[in-house]
């Protein structure tokens, strides 16, 4: 990429602290759009879910940890070295202001002409007031801003940034892997009659969690809820994928309020074709709160979703949950609320089933690979052409 362009390609640099697996197809997809030439520069810091670059170009660049009390910043030189009009043409940045390195990074974007892109939340879930007057402080210093989803961005809108530097690319899952794996399943009901069979499933109702075992996501409440339901549903079967740090006290959690024959541990599961029978079997999918790309994989098996109702302790894909459509919200941190949900919903099936035919339905149309790289895209071109005219890319208004 050190070679200047043609007129008709755009040189992009996307900088990551990691290169996790779901988004290596986000990334193929946008190196076969036209006149975009890509180059993925990341960490690499060997957390769970990381991936090898396959099919774009991409290069691990080293970051420098700094603790400060609770607080970890970091230092990217990849956001440092990459605002360079010899390297890119555009270039999308980690909105996090644990970067120490950002903030310079974009003032030297500003210095040599080289248009930015932050990419991010743009919120957090323990906002405060100057943590979030710090952000919107830095954002200014961008061409444009990229949002995961459409409310912030509309809020964003509304408090006065102009629209044109606004964009939104909704947080996607690859659905080929998903939906190679139902079928293929699907295809052989026998197959998948003998695997409800061998984990005590035949019966049910199922109810299916998916993650990392933390604190945070109180998974433990999906546990006690198991402990209320199966008065209603003496088959009952609650099946946690996953592990992490909670594991040891949500085995306790179980064994202590006497559910153990009720809850399954399954383990991580990362393999498609392995973890289809476990979503095919199930009824719903019950995340209790701080849910994230698990809704969209619950989706694109056709699984409705329980979920707190407090979307600011979410992550940015419960925008894809419309309560009563798809899934259902309970009032959060109350148990009780949870429990009656979930029962609601397991006693009766074919409301389940209509929900489930919706959420794939959504996932399908609107939460797909493709439908984000439009909205990559559209930063790209925008901010490359604001670029390309002159316009001053620390203006915030019209």
């Amino acid at each position: 990429m050190n070679s200047p362009p043609d007129s008709a390609t755009i040189r992009v640099i996307i900088q990551q602290y990691n290169l996790f697996r779901y988004r290596i197809p986000v990334y193929q997809e946008l190196t076969k759009r036209p006149g975009i030439e890509l180059k993925v520069l990341y960490a690499n810091t060997g957390q769970t879910g990381m991936a090898e670059p396959d099919r774009f170009d991409a290069t691990i660049t080293p970051t420098r940890t700094l603790r400060l009390g609770r607080h970890t910043f970091f230092w990217h030189s990849a956001q440092w070295k990459s605002v360079s009009p010899k390297v890119a043409d555009v270039v999308i940045l980690s909105w996090d202001l644990h970067y120490l390195s950002l903030l310079p990074s974009l003032l030297k974007a500003r210095l040599r002409g080289v248009p930015t892109i932050l990419w991010g939340h743009g919120y957090s879930k323990n906002e405060r007031g100057w943590r979030r007057t710090m952000r919107n402080a830095v954002a200014r210093l961008a061409t444009a801003v990229l949002f995961y989803e459409d409310v912030t961005a509309q809020r964003f809108i509304d408090e006065g940034w102009p629209k044109d530097r606004v964009h939104v690319a909704l947080n996607s899952l690859d659905l080929k892997p998903i939906q190679a794996a139902r079928e293929s399943w699907t295809a052989t009901p026998d197959r998948l009659d003998a695997f409800k069979r061998q984990h005590g499933l035949e019966e049910g109702p199922v109810i299916l969690f998916v993650s990392r075992f933390r604190e945070d996501n109180r998974t433990d409440m999906l546990i006690e809820a198991a402990s209320r339901l199966r008065e209603d549903f003496p088959s009952l079967r609650v099946v946690l994928i996953g592990d992490g740090p909670d594991r040891e006290r949500l085995v306790s959690f179980a064994r202590d309020g006497g559910v153990e024959k009720h809850v399954v541990f399954a383990g991580a599961i990362f393999d498609e074709q392995e973890i289809a029978p476990w979503f095919l079997s199930s009824d719903v999918f019950c995340y209790p709160v701080n849910i994230g790309l698990s809704i969209l994989h619950a989706f694109g098996y056709g699984i409705p979703v329980v979920t707190s109702d407090r979307r600011e302790a979410q992550n940015p894909e419960i925008i894809a949950l419309e309560s009563g459509v798809n899934g259902m919200v309970y009032e959060h941190g109350k148990i009780d609320s949870m429990v009656e949900v979930l029962r609601n919903l397991l006693a009766h099936p074919d409301r389940c089933a209509e929900m489930g035919r919706e959420a794939r339905r959504t996932v399908e149309e609107r939460f797909n690979t493709e439908s984000m790289v439009d909205g990559m895209e559209g930063a790209i071109r925008y901010a490359y052409a604001a670029a390309s005219r002159g316009r001053p890319r620390g203006s915030t208004a019209e």
